[in-house]
């Protein structure tokens, strides 16, 4: 006897096509999250004040540039220690176009990344030869080179007393408040981290990602690993650039002492602690960074209740505190954030038969 169902239920997600296959929001409760979590960051704004808006705003800079990292770092596997000297670029330039020949700074954004880029893929012209420790001097050497031009070539970029800037604005619109700027930059982040993702599904991410894993075989493969290493310096200064130049148009003031080698140093670590290789990994390490100064300061605060003059002890190992996390993470979790989110994830959804 042959029974006969009136319906058919399927267990699980399934697709029917390539395209549904390849899709990067294929579940609805994905596509429900992420709907979610623009909606929040849209409607922020409206329900804290001004204080935590700039705090977001410097979140979303960190970002852009975290991703731009990333990108060299934990996708190619080309270790870089002039970040921050990249981000000078692209200030410098912006700060240049706008003051010096009067273009409107939403002409001087793209030309930055440019610029930032072009600088970059000349610096990254060396990895074809040096790896590991060897190339990490090398971009060191680009940092020092560059700030040593910022601060020497008075002329073009002011020295030491850096650049003014005028509030930006969009028309009639003003994005010379935090919350102006936040929508803006919102706007830019959120592409910066479309884009990314994207990128690794190309033939082009995928080929960094073999550069990464084992550029010889890579080569042999047929992969140009000039072509790639010096395109992959060059894409992640061009987000570095774009991340100090929006810098420079939100604080209005640029000035050698924001793209200093400590400031090469603080995106290695959000790239080390959100996790290498991974986009979510950029947000979370620029989160963890830019909120950490402002949590220790809270915590010192509410230590100084208790305990008086324990809240300059705190401060004072600031930067003490900062060296072990990274330490921990290397040594506990050297996947970083994303990692453990989503172990986190995985034993919820398989809880209680975790095993």
């Amino acid at each position: 006897m042959r029974l006969r169902f009136p319906f058919v239920m399927n267990c699980g997600l399934f697709t029917t096509s390539y395209r549904e296959d390849m899709a990067v929001l294929f579940a609805p409760a994905a596509k429900l999250k992420v709907a979610a979590i623009i909606g929040f960051l849209l409607a922020f704004p409206l329900f804290v004040s001004p204080y935590y808006v700039s705090v977001a705003n410097l979140i979303a800079i960190a970002v852009i540039g975290a991703l731009g990292l990333n990108i060299l770092t934990g996708f190619t596997g080309q270790i870089s220690i002039g970040h921050g000297a990249f981000m000078g670029v692209g200030a410098y330039t912006v700060g240049v176009l706008t003051t010096k020949l009067g273009l409107s700074f939403w002409v001087a954004l793209p030309l930055a990344g440019l610029m930032a880029a072009l600088v970059g893929a000349v610096f990254g012209i060396p990895s074809l030869r040096l790896k590991g420790l060897y190339l990490a001097i090398a971009t060191l050497a680009a940092q020092v080179i560059i700030e040593y031009t910022i601060i020497h070539w008075t002329s073009l970029t002011g020295g030491s007393a850096g650049i003014v800037l005028e509030p930006l604005r969009l028309g009639t619109l003003s994005l010379g408040t935090d919350t102006g700027f936040y929508y803006f930059a919102l706007l830019l982040t959120l592409a910066a981290v479309v884009f990314t993702v994207n990128l690794f599904r190309s033939r082009v991410g995928r080929a960094f990602m073999a550069v990464r894993d084992r550029d010889i075989a890579a080569s042999v493969t047929g992969i140009n690993l000039l072509r790639h290493k010096v395109l992959a310096f060059g894409l992640s200064a061009f987000y570095a650039g774009i991340a100090g130049a929006l810098l420079a148009g939100y604080t209005r003031v640029i000035t050698p002492e924001h793209f200093t080698v400590d400031v090469s140093v603080k995106y290695l670590a959000m790239i080390i602690i959100g996790g290498l290789g991974s986009v979510m990994g950029s947000i979370y390490g620029a989160l963890f960074i830019t909120l950490l100064p402002i949590l220790l300061r809270a915590l010192a605060d509410f230590a100084g209740t208790f305990f008086q003059g324990i809240e300059n002890l705190l401060l004072a190992m600031q930067t003490a505190l900062f060296g072990l996390i990274v330490i921990l993470f290397l040594i506990f979790e050297p996947e970083g954030l994303a990692k453990l989110w989503q172990d986190v994830k995985n034993y919820f959804r398989l809880w209680p038969f975790s095993y």
